[in-house]
């Protein structure tokens, strides 16, 4: 499968069309943003990282039954997966509280919520993805009925309650993560975009160290180690 023209450039990845019209190729990117891009850098080797996380993860939920739009890895940089109408609500699913949550609502950094909160944030980048309600997302158009909604926190939880163990039977804490979904040709729900340390907080279980890209924001370097780190792990090396 060879891409062709671009769809779409973000922040972390580039869309392209292929010869499919129902399929399209993401090339991940090794460029890092933080603070809705008000810090950027790269990083060589990054985007190889979250593709090969990303596809490992995509398979585990697969394999769990949650639907996903991904086919398959192309190369380091490259995976082919289906194409969705994306549904511009970011998933925020917290299990410990730690960065904005502990900022907006004085929870102390590192306090174990008593359940899983799922959170809603409209994904406009003009408007510093700003925290949703039900009302606002419907108001908005972004989903069509409350149901979709219910759905989007119930298959969030769903991913959850497949990685929060995984993670944990790897010596790590699935802090808090980001989901996108996406509605497939016939309209079915899908979990897209990416699943890796760019979009989750990764705790180490004995030392604490922080194995996601708040070593970006927070300035502590050694991004890429531990990236690979958290690759190896799920690889059981």
């Amino acid at each position: 499968m060879q891409k062709k023209e671009l769809l779409y450039e973000g922040k972390a990845k580039k869309l392209f069309f292929t010869e499919d019209e129902n399929l399209l190729i993401s090339e991940f990117k090794d460029d890092l943003t933080a603070f809705n891009g008000e810090k950027k850098s790269s990083e060589a080797g990054k985007g190889a990282l979250n593709n090969k996380i990303s596809t490992e993860l995509f398979k585990l939920l697969e394999e769990k039954g949650i639907q996903t739009h991904f086919v398959k890895m192309l190369d380091d940089n490259h995976m082919l997966h289906k194409k969705t109408e994306v549904i511009l609500i970011e998933v925020i699913v917290r299990n410990i509280a730690t960065g904005s949550l502990s900022r907006n609502l004085g929870i102390k950094d590192g306090t174990v919520l008593p359940f899983t909160l799922v959170e809603f944030d409209y994904k406009n980048d003009a408007l510093g993805d700003p925290k949703l309600n039900d009302q606002h997302a419907l108001i908005l158009g972004l989903v069509d009925f409350q149901d979709e909604l219910d759905k989007l926190r119930r298959m969030a939880r769903q991913v959850n309650d497949v990685l929060k163990p995984y993670f944990a039977d790897k010596g790590l804490n699935l802090v808090d993560f980001k989901l996108e979904f996406g509605k497939d040709g016939s309209g079915n729900i899908i979990l897209i975009d990416e699943i890796s340390p760019d979009n989750c907080r990764f705790w180490d279980m004995q030392s604490g160290e922080k194995m996601d890209k708040d070593r970006f924001r927070q300035g502590l370097g050694g991004l890429t180690v531990a990236y690979e780190q958290v690759l190896n792990r799920i690889l059981g090396k």
